[in-house]
């Protein structure tokens, strides 16, 4: 099979904002205690982070988590995650049945943040509590007044503020599972009371207005409409959130969900800039797609769990090669669409839906998405060019015309460009006739390759690297084997 793939120097969709490469930490099932944070194993550090989780956290060079929640965050109250861990209360934890400890808090994770080399992106309870609890929030985090919760914030030890920029307001409320559910008139008026609020404490913070809990939401679409109306002009981004999954074992159709996320973002800021007309703004609201991977694997075998456990292992999905090729395709969709996409965070990053996993009390490894996420962190940085695919199609899962080839060029300095593509073929490999007006002086130098026979085989403890990419040469044929994610990079010659 054959592909063309053009893009051209003078032609850029956008320059690419390191926080597309975003991740999500909540506190759901293991993803705090026995993934980042485990006082008696044997890597721990000072504070009882685990070295070897922070180890594979910074190799994905990962720019901001979002924190605490999700779910989580609409029933929290965020002063039990701070002083003294001795006086801190265990809470019924209502969105996942689980008892929290709350022996980890901002205190402590804004400490594990600087040490995984990453940001903080805070998320606000908009549930249960409002704009009084944000604010004050706000205060503890940020402020160098001489005021109750920055002086707070100094008797538990932390005399610099913690500079906190990004701030999510509140979590998924058109949700009916969500604590705190919201019509969307009751929502739009709260997050905008709190987001004035919250930046009167703190001018320079950027804040994220919850959309639509997912695209096949009945309120999607009529949700965003009525909140930017209320919100836009005291608010950054919009969020979205969506997860993608194998559930009809129909491994093309599956290959081909990553439309469905183009078009979940292209719609979603054609609402955006339809309200900036209708105000008769200025300003263009950009996107924080703040959740998205693939999730299925564990909805039936979190069912079994019993209520009340202390990090239960909840969502603990095991990612096959077929989803690590998923991944890449929605990772070249978030770069295709980075002129709008201007945060992402792969939901989440240890043991929940996550591409690195743990055991408690023993190693850490990574998933098989691991990889095409690292390729794009590390490699995917610069300006992401418009790059015309022109191949077969096929058709499944009601789609008629899925190309075989998913693809984006980026230029990361005048001497570099990294190629990403995924073969969506199970069958052929492709052979890429690459056009480059402007870079005709730019060779292949390498290729980095992830596929194999067995679409369903997974990393474990005991086999960590059952599915793991390999480095290729490229020739004068740039060649996609079947059923793969490439990395390919050129150098000025």
């Amino acid at each position: 099979m054959n592909a063309k793939i053009k893009a051209e120097k003078n032609k850029v969709i956008s320059e690419i904002s390191g926080r597309i490469y975003g991740s999500f930490i909540e506190h759901l099932g293991r993803a705090v205690y026995g993934g980042i944070y485990e006082p008696g194993h044997e890597t721990a550090d000072d504070m009882g982070f685990r070295k070897d989780v922070m180890k594979l956290v910074r190799e994905l060079q990962v720019p901001i988590v979002r924190y605490p929640g999700g779910n989580f965050v609409s029933g929290y109250n965020w002063e039990d995650g701070t002083g003294p861990k001795e006086k801190r209360p265990r809470r019924m934890e209502l969105a996942w049945m689980s008892t929290e400890t709350n022996e980890v808090g901002i205190d402590e994770f804004q400490e594990w943040a600087k040490r995984a080399g990453t940001e903080v992106m805070m998320a606000v309870n908009l549930g249960t509590r409002g704009p009084e609890e944000a604010r004050n929030l706000v205060e503890y985090c940020n402020s160098t007044t001489d005021t109750y919760y920055a002086n707070k914030r100094r008797e538990n030890g932390f005399e610099e503020p913690f500079n906190v920029k990004v701030w999510c307001l509140g979590n998924e409320m058109d949700g009916p599972w969500q604590i705190g559910h919201k019509t969307a008139e009751e929502y739009a008026r709260v997050a905008c009371e709190t987001a004035k609020v919250m930046k009167w404490v703190d001018p320079s913070i950027e804040l994220v207005a919850s959309g639509s809990s997912n695209v096949d939401m009945p309120t999607w679409g009529t949700w965003e409409r009525t909140v930017l109306r209320e919100c836009y002009e005291h608010v950054d981004y919009l969020s979205l959130h969506n997860y993608y999954g194998n559930r009809e074992n129909d491994t093309a159709a599956y290959l081909g969900q990553s439309l469905d996320m183009d078009r979940f973002i292209k719609v979603t800021a054609g609402i955006c800039d339809e309200i900036k007309a209708e105000l008769k703004s200025d300003k263009t609201l950009n996107l924080s797609f703040d959740e998205w991977n693939v999730w299925f694997h564990s909805n039936e075998q979190d069912k079994e769990i019993p209520k009340w456990q202390i990090a239960p292992p909840l969502l603990e999905d095991a990612y096959n090669l077929e989803d690590a090729l998923v991944v890449g395709c929605l990772l070249i969709t978030l770069l295709r669409n980075c002129d709008r996409v201007k945060m992402a965070c792969l939901a989440q990053l240890v043991n929940v839906i996550a591409p690195i996993m743990t055991e408690t009390g023993g190693k850490a490894w990574a998933q098989t998405i691991f990889f095409p996420f690292l390729d794009a962190s590390v490699n995917g940085r610069g300006t992401a060019l418009q790059t015309e695919v022109n191949c077969p199609t096929y058709s499944a899962g009601g789609k008629d015309a899925i190309p075989y080839v998913e693809s984006v060029l980026v230029e990361n300095d005048e001497n570099t460009l990294t190629l990403f593509a995924v073969n969506r073929s199970l069958d052929d490999a492709v052979t890429i006739e690459l056009e480059i007006p402007g870079y005709e002086d730019f060779k292949p130098v390498s290729q980095r390759v992830l596929t194999g026979d067995d679409l369903k085989a997974v990393n474990t403890a005991d086999d960590p690297e059952a599915v793991k990419p390999f480095e290729a040469t490229p020739g004068n044929e740039l060649i996609l084997p079947s059923k793969s994610w490439n990395m390919i990079r050129f150098e000025r010659s």
